[in-house]
C-alpha cells in the first residue's frame, strides 16, 4: 500500500479497531508511514480520553441508576438582554456512548450542532421549554427559568423518575432531584440537555437577526456585546427586548 492508502485506512478504522491496523505498519520504515501511524496513535490516545472522561460524567447516572428514566435539565439565555429563556430535558438511554458530551459553552457551535442532532437521535425523549421576553419581566428571570424547565419536563414523550438539574431544584414538580453545581460538566444528561437548550436557542436568535437586521443577534444572541449595546441606544429596543434588563442602556419611557 502507498502512503496515502495506508493515511485513509487509518483515518477510517473506527477507534475500537485502530489499535490492530497500526500494528500492521508498525515495522514499515517509510518516514511518511510511520508519520502517519504516529498520527493515528495521538487519535487514539485522545479517544481513550475523551472515553474516560464521559465515564466520569456518568458519576450520577450510576448513582441513580435504579431510580428508573433519569433526565438531565439545563437552561440557556438567563443573561442576555433579549429574547427568550430556553431549557433542555434530555433522558439518554442507560447505554448511552455519545462522545464529547460537555457543558455547551466549552463546546465549538459546529460541534454543538453535531452533538444536537445525536442526542435527538438517540435519546429516550427530549424536551424543550420557553419563557418569553415578557414573561421574564413580569416574573423575573429565575421564575421564567423554572416555568420553563417545567415545560421542558412536560413535554418529555417519557415521564422522568429523577431529575438530575444544572445547580437548581425547581419547584412544584413532584419527581425526585439533585441539584448539581456545575452539572453540565459533571452528568451527561445535563450536558446533553445544555446542548440541546444552547442550539434551539442559538436557532430562534439567528431566526429574529433577519427580523431585526439592525441588531446583530446572529453574532452575539442577544447578549450584552458592545455592538448590541450601541444598536440598542441607537434604534431602541425590539418587542424581544427584556425590559427589566435594559434600564441601564435607553430610557424607562422606551
Amino acid at each position: 500500500m502507498n502512503i496515502r492508502e495506508i493515511r485513509q485506512l487509518l483515518e477510517d478504522t473506527p477507534a475500537e479497531g485502530l489499535a490492530e491496523v497500526m500494528k500492521r505498519f508498525a515495522s514499515d520504515e517509510r518516514s511518511g508511514v510511520r508519520r502517519e501511524v504516529e498520527r493515528a496513535g495521538k487519535r487514539l490516545a485522545a479517544l481513550e480520553t475523551e472515553m474516560r472522561r464521559q465515564e466520569e460524567m456518568k458519576t450520577y447516572e450510576r448513582k441513580y441508576a435504579g431510580a428508573g428514566y433519569l433526565c438531565g435539565i439545563d437552561e440557556a439565555g438567563r443573561g442576555p438582554l433579549a429574547g427568550p429563556v430556553v431549557a433542555g430535558a434530555v433522558i439518554l438511554p442507560k447505554d448511552c456512548n455519545i462522545l464529547y458530551l460537555n457543558d455547551s459553552k466549552q463546546l465549538s457551535a459546529k460541534k454543538r450542532e453535531e452533538l444536537y442532532d445525536v442526542i435527538l437521535r438517540e435519546a429516550v425523549a427530549v424536551g424543550v421549554g420557553y419563557a418569553t421576553p415578557e414573561r421574564i419581566d413580569e416574573i423575573n428571570i429565575l421564575q421564567a427559568t423554572y416555568e420553563a424547565m417545567r415545560e421542558a419536563v412536560g413535554r418529555l414523550s417519557v415521564k422522568p423518575d429523577m431529575l438530575l438539574n444544572d445547580a437548581v431544584r425547581i419547584p412544584d414538580l413532584d419527581i425526585p432531584q439533585e441539584a448539581i453545581i456545575k452539572g453540565d460538566a459533571k452528568s451527561v444528561s445535563i450536558a446533553a440537555a445544555s446542548i440541546v437548550a444552547k442550539v434551539t436557542r442559538d436557532r430562534l436568535m439567528v431566526r429574529y437577526d433577519s427580523v431585526y437586521p439592525a441588531y446583530g443577534f446572529a453574532a452575539h444572541k442577544g447578549y450584552g456585546a458592545a455592538a448590541h449595546i450601541e444598536a440598542l441606544k441607537k434604534y431602541g429596543p425590539t418587542p424581544i427586548h427584556r425590559k427589566s434588563f435594559i434600564g441601564h442602556f435607553v430610557g424607562e419611557d422606551t
